[in-house]
């Protein structure tokens, strides 16, 4: 079952989709040869609200479908996250933190308690949403408090009730992931001190267009933000935007930092992001229009270079199982017959198939044991820790494909 909308998610608006990536399965669905025949399929098509500027699917599966006791991602798989989001705490006590009084932190979607760590090791009082029970207990064999339950209002009442309001809500890579966004947001909005403060991050709109990087958009990233519809959404809900700080991360992301209205003094960098914005033309219909158009072109090189790699014997192997790289594979029609096998270290993706094209997910052992001619750089936006890992493929010979190259083209 899917939850589909005629009407922005954010301010009501009737919206239409500028394009379509045609069926798509549950993107982190790696499954069995046997579950073939069942896999569940919906639309994958983004719209454009004209009104608040938010960037969001029409269709998009029930949330238990993509986040659930068997959900296969651990963030502290990655060296980098970890100093990602080790910093991340470290600038949050730095900025919010250093005088309060015994200070409340709350993170949503905390996973595996990546960044929540960083608080605790600190004994900092603390608390992870985290509604996959596998991640969470995880996190709770860290000794960080997690509770498995889906963010709202309700929730956001009984925070409050057994903890106290809260300095800070963190989210990384989760916000973008909630259709019911204003119940979110109005619980956010409860749960913080009047002098707190909301910061989170996700991919960010500006970046993904310029980089045609359209596996940003898959199932679970219902939404991709820019700082103009952040600041529409979250102002009918009494925060605004004070500050945006651009991360390098998951190819291009924006943190961004907001408050109850009036309660801290707003960075220039706000203002000067909303002329950037404008500028790059995401407020208008025709910039998506290349997308689409930039998108196509992607796809027509990338299956062309595929084939080509196989019209001349070379092997070719996928790295990285990502949630992301169920939409390339599917919008492009890359199957077996040109993807020999997907590398990847997760073990609860070893030995099934990725999803809709069902390529055979191997041990990462396989990659090294037998180095293919050719990677398939799925997981592209870890490639500077990728790239430190493999030198030796790079010394036997093995040369690097990456499925999005950067398209400069604007409108």
């Amino acid at each position: 079952m899917e939850l589909k909308v005629n009407n922005c998610r954010v301010c009501s608006t009737s919206i239409k989709p500028f394009m379509t990536f045609g069926k798509m399965p549950i993107a982190n669905g790696f499954l069995t040869a046997e579950q073939f025949k069942g896999e569940y399929y919906f639309e994958l098509a983004p719209a454009f609200c004209n009104k608040c500027g938010m960037l969001q699917l029409i269709e998009q599966p029930e949330p238990e479908m993509m986040f659930h006791e068997n959900y296969a991602f651990f963030s502290s798989l990655s060296k980098h996250m970890q100093i990602h989001f080790r910093d991340f705490a470290n600038q949050v006590k730095n900025r919010v933190l250093k005088d309060c009084e015994d200070p409340f932190v709350v993170e949503l979607g905390s996973n595996d308690g990546i960044m929540l760590g960083n608080f605790k090791d600190d004994g900092i009082h603390h608390l992870g949403i985290e509604p996959s029970e596998n991640v969470a207990d995880v996190a709770r064999s860290k000794g960080i408090q997690t509770v498995s339950e889906f963010f709202n209002l309700k929730l956001a009442e009984q925070i409050v009730a057994d903890h106290g309001h809260a300095d800070v809500v963190l989210s990384a890579n989760v916000m973008c992931h909630i259709p019911d966004i204003n119940s979110v947001a109005e619980g956010i909005s409860l749960l913080l001190k009047s002098d707190g403060m909301l910061i989170f991050e996700d991919p960010y709109l500006g970046d993904m267009l310029i980089k045609t990087s359209y596996d940003q958009i898959y199932d679970e990233h219902v939404f991709i933000f820019s700082a103009t519809s952040v600041a529409w959404l979250f102002g009918q809900h009494g925060l605004e935007l004070i500050d945006v700080l651009p991360q390098l991360t998951h190819g291009g992301s924006m943190r961004y930092v907001l408050a109850p209205k009036g309660s801290h003094p707003i960075s220039e960098n706000v203002g000067n992001i909303f002329i950037r914005e404008r500028e790059q033309g995401l407020d208008k219909a025709e910039t998506y229009d290349l997308f689409r158009k930039n998108c196509e072109a992607s796809k027509e090189r990338l299956v062309n270079l595929l084939k080509e790699e196989k019209k001349v014997g070379r092997r070719v192997v996928g790295y990285g199982a990502t949630s992301k790289s169920t939409t390339i594979l599917n919008y492009c029609g890359i199957g077996p017959s040109l993807i020999e096998f997907i590398s990847d270290t997760t073990p609860l993706k070893q030995g099934k198939f990725s999803p809709g094209m069902h390529i055979p997910v191997k041990p990462y052992e396989t990659f090294t044991e037998n180095y293919p001619d050719t990677a398939l750089l799925l997981a592209w936006n870890h490639q500077t820790e990728i790239m430190e890992k493999e030198k030796g493929f790079t010394e036997h010979g093995g040369r690097w494909l990456s499925p999005l190259p950067e398209e400069k083209s604007k409108t």
